[in-house]
């Protein structure tokens, strides 16, 4: 590892969340410093330690005091994934800032492609997924149609199988990083902001070591966020739900009273106006559900709290 030393303002800087990523870290270093090392120019490497507990803050402190090039951003506690990112655009100083896991499953190579892309003019490049290797057929699935629900229903055309692997220029880390919204969707945010945009095809490896830090749960969470931040589909869906239950209403009117009339047994009892209750019920449900997901937002927004808290970081500038 290089001496540390005085660092003079970096054209590039790559932004990397980490999250209890011991084992991932120092190849992770390994690899980009070889890489970056090759273009000739001044870099930095901002790697935010999203409150890790299984050693990875202390390797990254231990990095950052032998290469100067190394900004670490300790946070006092986990913010989650897209809040790290976040910490990470703020802090970085390149004039192209490229967003890269600690995990090694996006390739490092891969940056170059997307440096080139930058170079001929493009302002936001982000990588495609072609394959996704060691992942199972659940999380294929899910992930893929993660991607294409997000794309049919989000105000804003969020590219397909892409995630927060990506160079953006500055002047749009700049536009980014005026939203300050605490529910995050990145990518879309990315997406939102419009200027020059193109993808480069990749494929994506499996994990060096450790787990994956995002399980089910917390992927649905994230399509909560995308799908809540850039569409108002859900609210759209109670309507069109008010809507149905009318004309069926309409509809079953006259012919209830016709069946009356004609001295039917059928739609009788108990048990047929217990259904329709619990039927009108479980859409009034739904209905409050998607209106408390909004106002919970805006009760987040209202409070006014930072995006998030270090414990230790470099000057932004």
């Amino acid at each position: 590892m290089p001496a540390k030393e005085k660092l003079i303002t970096p054209k590039y800087s790559v932004v990397a969340p980490i999250y209890n990523e011991i084992g991932c870290v120092r190849e992770f270093y390994e690899q980009v410093t070889k890489l970056m090392e090759t273009l000739r120019e001044p870099w930095e490497i901002i790697m935010v330690d999203d409150g890790s507990t299984d050693g990875s803050t202390d390797v990254i402190r231990e990095i950052a005091q032998m290469d100067a090039r190394v900004r670490p951003v300790i946070f006092a506690r986990n913010f989650g994934h897209q809040i790290a990112v976040t910490a990470g655009l703020d802090y970085a100083r390149g004039d192209a800032v490229i967003i890269i896991d600690a995990d090694l499953q996006d390739p490092p190579a891969v940056m170059l492609d997307l440096i080139a892309k930058w170079k001929e003019g493009f302002e936001v490049v982000y990588a495609v997924r072609r394959k996704r290797e060691g992942e199972g057929w659940f999380k294929l699935f899910t992930a893929s149609l993660f991607y294409r629900l997000i794309y049919r229903i989000t105000d804003v055309k969020i590219p397909l199988d892409t995630g927060d692997f990506r160079l953006i220029d500055r002047k749009v880390v700049d536009v980014i990083g005026q939203m300050r919204e605490k529910h995050r969707f990145l990518r879309g945010m990315a997406a939102w902001v419009g200027y020059r945009q193109v993808g480069v095809d990749y494929d994506r490896k499996e994990r060096f070591a450790g787990k994956t830090k995002y399980p089910f749960s917390k992927m649905a969470k994230l399509a909560l966020n995308a799908i809540t931040s850039f569409s108002y589909f859900p609210l759209q869906l109670a309507t069109y739900l008010g809507f149905i239950c009318a004309g069926i209403s309409i509809i079953a009117i006259p012919i209830v009273a016709a069946l009356r009339l004609s001295n039917q047994a059928a739609l009788l009892g108990q048990a047929t106006t217990l259904i329709a209750v619990l039927f009108l019920g479980g859409v009034q449900l739904i209905t409050l559900g998607i209106l408390g997901e909004y106002i919970g937002r805006i009760y987040d927004e209202s409070k006014g709290r930072p995006l998030y808290i270090v414990s230790e970081a470099p000057d932004k500038k």
